[in-house]
């Protein structure tokens, strides 16, 4: 093990693809791991930030785009669809090829991406670049299985929640830098700031991040068709994909629609407050770590029937809080507490199914987890014109006790023996 650290922290391929059968010999190479895993949080956290950037501009886009001011919800809807596409196109090539070979390509043509939506001329044109923006940042879906391939089996769900942390800072923090920047310098700035985000952290990349050596030889049409393999062949896998994807779908409809929440009467608030709010969230990431050990030692469904308790309690205290930001804060910490543990124990488990289709195992997961985003997203931008806030918490509560029965129904199933 300790020569395999070796390797990863000299940028050299890992020799063995199930590196998680050793334990740690050493503090010293719980120390070389903990440096490794920080630096796939700080690229996890960077890519996916990418598809949030538009979440807390919508109002703005509006306001750019008087023309097609009603189709602006469809910016954040199309930009998770492609996220999703992205998991199901890219992601498993984790599984084939060089996983630092594929974040490189993948941050060039992201790049691409962003200089296109920063110079938007229409809405259509906008939204054509945020499909794109969805496909290239599934970036961060090679960081979270390469964490698990790391880890000693007693330690994989601290592991994955370490970098999960990253992401979830990047999707909740991506908020509120896109509020402040879109504020004092305008919507376009944003997506410029984050091509030159990118592009410093591909040096980064080039420098440190380890090769990794391919787990399996099948072309990429196999490789794509065994994911329904997996699917057929674990329960469990399903089970946690569905209830994944309804409790994001809750999760998505509160943040594509607070921006113009809090652009209306009584609050009259810009972008910077809807950003704001994602500091606020920022407590769910940290406690991503925590939700891991807590997997680790007491099982991950345990961890799961209480987020779906947490998740539901969030939109009805925000169904009493639609004048009040004091009763908005108490949800959104509540929302996403329950939402990131729910996410840390599920990748958990399944990461447990397939060893050696790790990536595989996550594309099925993580494409269903976003199309649950998207769904979100689109039911947010249709129930918000029509019903109003109150009609978006029903909604989200709706989303969250579907979870439920699709966790409930497998309560006497354990995932890992699926």
């Amino acid at each position: 093990m300790i020569d395999t650290l070796k390797y990863c922290l000299s940028g050299r391929s890992i020799e063995s693809p199930l590196m998680s059968t050793t334990p740690f010999p050493s503090a010293a190479d719980e120390r070389a791991l903990r440096r490794l895993l920080l630096l796939l949080a700080t690229i996890a956290g960077v890519a996916v930030a990418n598809i949030y950037y538009n979440q807390p501009l919508l109002d703005s886009l509006r306001g750019s785009f008087p023309q097609s001011a009603s189709w602006v919800g469809a910016v954040p809807a199309v930009t998770q669809l492609g996220y999703a596409a992205g998991m199901l196109l890219l992601a498993p090539l984790g599984d084939r090829f060089d996983r630092r070979l594929l974040i490189l390509l993948q941050i060039a043509g992201l790049s691409i991406a962003l200089i296109v939506t920063a110079a938007a001329p229409n809405l259509t044109t906008m939204i054509g670049a945020s499909l794109a923006i969805g496909v290239l940042a599934t970036i961060a879906q090679q960081a979270v299985p390469f964490a698990a391939e790391l880890a000693p089996p007693s330690q994989r769900g601290h592991a994955v929640g370490t970098v999960m942390s990253g992401l979830l800072l990047g999707i909740l923090l991506a908020r509120t830098a896109a509020g402040l920047v879109a504020e004092y310098f305008g919507w376009r700035t944003v997506f410029a700031a984050s091509l030159v985000a990118l592009l410093a952290l591909a040096v980064v990349i080039w420098i440190r991040l380890p090769k990794s050596k391919p787990t399996s030889t099948l072309p990429y049409g196999k490789l794509l068709m065994s994911m329904w393999h997996l699917i057929v062949e674990h329960p469990g896998l399903r089970e946690a994909s569905v209830t994944g994807a309804c409790l994001f779908a809750a999760f998505s409809i509160f943040w594509s629609v607070l921006a113009l929440l809090l652009a209306g009467a009584p609050f009259h608030l810009g972008p910077q407050a809807a950003g704001l709010f994602g500091i606020v969230g920022a407590g769910g990431a940290l406690a991503a770590p925590i939700a891991g050990k807590s997997a680790d030692r007491r099982g991950p469904r345990a961890v799961i029937s209480l987020s779906i308790v947490l998740v539901a309690i969030s939109f009805v205290v925000f169904g009493l809080s639609g004048a009040s930001i004091a009763g908005l804060i108490v949800g959104v910490i509540i929302l996403d507490v329950g939402v990131q543990a729910a996410q840390i124990s599920n990748q958990s488990r399944i990461y447990a199914l397939s060893p050696e289709a790790r990536s595989r195992v996550n594309t099925v997961y993580m494409v269903t987890y976003f199309i649950g985003g998207a769904a979100g997203s689109a039911v947010g931008a249709f129930v918000w014109p029509w019903f109003g806030w109150m009609g978006v918490s029903v909604a989200g509560l709706a989303f969250t006790a579907l979870a439920g029965w699709s966790h409930a129904r497998r309560r006497t199933r354990p995932v890992t023996a699926s």
